[in-house]
């Protein structure tokens, strides 16, 4: 008997199978979960291909996050589908050039509002179109963010935009709880992920990491982040929510 048997899941944020959504979808299905993925844009072709890689190949549907109609084309399917939602994976981030690397002080609101939005308001759209459908199964959603309690170099922006999502999670907390509906996040160490070699200067977090989580870290290691968010999407956390879990060594634990 798998720790997800019989579970319905929405993976968010699949591109490669070097994505944590991906290692998160793949341990799910070998759980006993009936997963579907999204994609969006240019990426939905890349997003179908990969989920042949899947041990059960499995359907993907459109979703851009800064649609509503696309939103609730996907509350409509799953509705007809499944008629619930057991588990939402939010892993979707996005930060325009500009707003990375070194440029806190250049970048423009036009380009730091696509960040808010793609990276922290989406949360809050996605958990609102698919209540009525987590609220049927009393179920619960779950974000990957990277630790916003300090500032990080060259992160910047995006930084401030996973401000935004941890905050955004405690109110979708605050305000799903009533319906049983779970909101918690998983914060990561950096993971060598596609959205990771797009950050500029990412090696630096990669170094740090290595030399000074107590337990060490390994930078392709997504089994450890899919374990520990499969752990909280399970049974097994009924009463835990607008909580953040670490799966970063224990790096934030350390002052120097």
């Amino acid at each position: 008997m798998g720790l997800m048997d019989g579970k319905k899941l929405l993976i968010t944020g699949v591109l490669t199978d070097a994505s944590l959504a991906f290692e998160v979808a793949k341990l799910a299905q070998l759980e006993g979960a009936e997963v579907v993925l999204t994609g969006a844009g240019r990426g939905m072709r890349l997003t179908e291909r990969t989920a042949k890689k899947l041990p059960e190949s499995c359907d993907v549907l459109p979703l851009d996050v800064t649609e509503p109609n696309e939103i609730e084309a996907v509350a409509a399917e799953l509705n007809d589908r499944w008629g619930r939602v057991d588990g939402v994976l939010h892993a979707i981030g996005f930060a325009p050039e500009s707003c990375l690397g070194g440029n806190f002080l250049n970048a423009e609101w036009s380009d730091v509002s696509v960040a808010m939005h793609i990276s922290a308001y989406s949360l809050k759209a996605l958990a609102g179109g698919l209540q009525p459908l987590l609220a049927e199964a009393k179920g619960n959603v779950v974000g990957l963010t990277f630790d916003a309690s300090v500032a990080w170099p060259v992160y910047d922006w995006m930084g401030v935009a996973k401000a935004a999502f941890e905050s955004t999670a405690r109110y979708l907390a605050k305000s799903l709880g009533p319906d049983g509906i779970r909101v918690n996040l998983i914060s990561a160490g950096p993971i060598r992920t596609m959205a990771a070699k797009s950050i500029p200067g990412f090696t630096e977090f990669e170094d740090a990491w290595q030399s000074r989580a107590p337990m060490g870290w390994d930078i392709n290691d997504q089994h450890s982040v899919a374990k520990t968010t499969l752990a909280l999407m399970s049974d097994w956390f009924p009463m835990t929510t607008g909580e953040i879990i670490h799966v970063d060594g224990g790096y934030h634990a350390m002052g120097a």
